[in-house]
């Protein structure tokens, strides 16, 4: 695994699993090796709405589909994207 990938990775783990350990040294160490401001952000952001997704999820007893289901819908996203034009 590549060094700004696992460090990014490290980062996310840590603003999930221990937000209040979170200090302006991560994230400068993450610009130090050459992560733009820009992609930390929108890493944050992505963390920030799974957080609050699995947490409404638990809440609310959402069933989760079996892992074929998640596949078939990979491929379909793969081949159409995600949008879909009105008809």
């Amino acid at each position: 695994m590549d060094e700004k990938l696992r460090a990014m990775l490290g980062f996310l783990e840590k603003y999930t699993l221990r937000p209040a350990e979170i200090v302006p040294e991560d994230m400068q160490n993450l610009l130090v090796i050459g992560i733009s401001e820009q992609a930390i952000q929108d890493a944050l952001y992505v963390g920030a709405i799974f957080q609050i997704m699995n947490r409404l999820a638990d809440s609310f007893d959402v069933a989760v589909p079996p892992p074929a289901v998640f596949a078939l819908s990979a491929k379909s996203r793969l081949e159409r994207g995600y949008y879909r034009a009105p008809s």
